[in-house]
């Protein structure tokens, strides 16, 4: 049958927080008998963001990554909250806010960190997907109907119709070795958990360095090309989604008229590798 998915794009977050800002509308201080207790307006929220920043100079890029409850089909908590917490036929996991009173055991039970304590009432809380407003015929929770810039997507799909879309667009999930099956799917999830490569190139010309556009970048491992690029209008490149901790890289650049040059790069986390200057040296075509 079909079951509930979110879809987060990393690249298209902005961290104005209106997914947490909507989500704490919905819940702060409203009670959703059979579904959800009231949320205090102090406290870890259900819905956070967090921020990785990569590389230096002018080539930095921040990505935001918004974590909640990830409605695992195999879910750790549930093998430990018993019969306080259930999964619905749509994938949808509830935590009983009755018979979960004093549980605060099952936040450590969450490998993501998305069960939260509520010290008020004393009880555990997630994200629960807006199973109360889905049930009343909304399309889509609140804090994907509140993103300006469409970086989150709910889709009700088969298991097979899921597994078809995250693979047609790279959909990855959060610590995939745990196994616990998640329906939060993420798209250009590498902007947090991978590393690049990048420099820009420059070459004398007329006795003044200037940007290189249009010069063929090749990225080697063990001798052999793993990726090609080409510069920019400001003689930039860059090599994404980099394993980090990936070992020995070889990054050559050449020119057909301007030279070559190769820089020798060990990757641990991502490196910018600042201007590489271009010699009549070895120029290829």
């Amino acid at each position: 049958m079909s079951q509930w998915n979110l879809i987060i794009d990393v690249a298209r977050c902005e961290n104005c927080n209106n997914c947490v800002l909507a989500n704490k509308d919905e819940f702060v201080g409203n009670n959703f008998p059979g579904y959800s207790a009231p949320q205090p307006l102090h406290g870890e929220s259900t819905i956070k963001i967090s921020r990785t920043v990569r590389g230096e100079s002018h080539m930095v890029d921040a990505a935001y990554l918004p974590t909640l409850c990830n409605h695992c089909d195999d879910a750790p908590c549930m093998k430990k909250g018993g019969d306080c917490i259930s999964k619905r036929a749509d994938g949808i996991v509830i935590i009983d806010p009755e018979k979960s009173k004093g549980r605060k055991d099952l936040i450590a039970a969450c490998p993501y960190g998305s069960i939260v304590w509520n010290a008020d009432l004393n009880i555990p809380q997630n994200w629960i997907f807006d199973a109360h407003l889905l049930d009343k015929g909304w399309k889509e929770p609140r804090c994907s109907q509140s993103c300006p810039t469409g970086s989150m997507r709910a889709v009700k799909h088969s298991a097979n119709e899921m597994a078809a879309l995250a693979k047609a667009e790279g959909l990855k999930v959060l610590k995939p070795e745990l196994a616990t099956r998640p329906r939060v799917y993420y798209k250009n999830l590498h902007r947090t958990t991978h590393s690049f490569i990048g420099g820009s190139v420059v070459a004398a010309i007329n006795g003044v360095l200037e940007c290189v556009e249009g010069a063929k970048v090749e990225l080697l491992q063990a001798g052999s090309t793993v990726h090609f690029s080409e510069t920019d209008a400001f003689g930039d490149f860059k090599f994404d989604a980099l394993e980090n901790q990936s070992g020995k890289y070889t990054v050559r650049v050449h020119h057909a008229t301007l030279g070559y040059a190769e820089r020798e790069v060990s990757l641990g986390t991502t490196q910018f590798l600042g201007d590489i200057e271009l010699s009549g040296a070895k120029a290829m075509a």
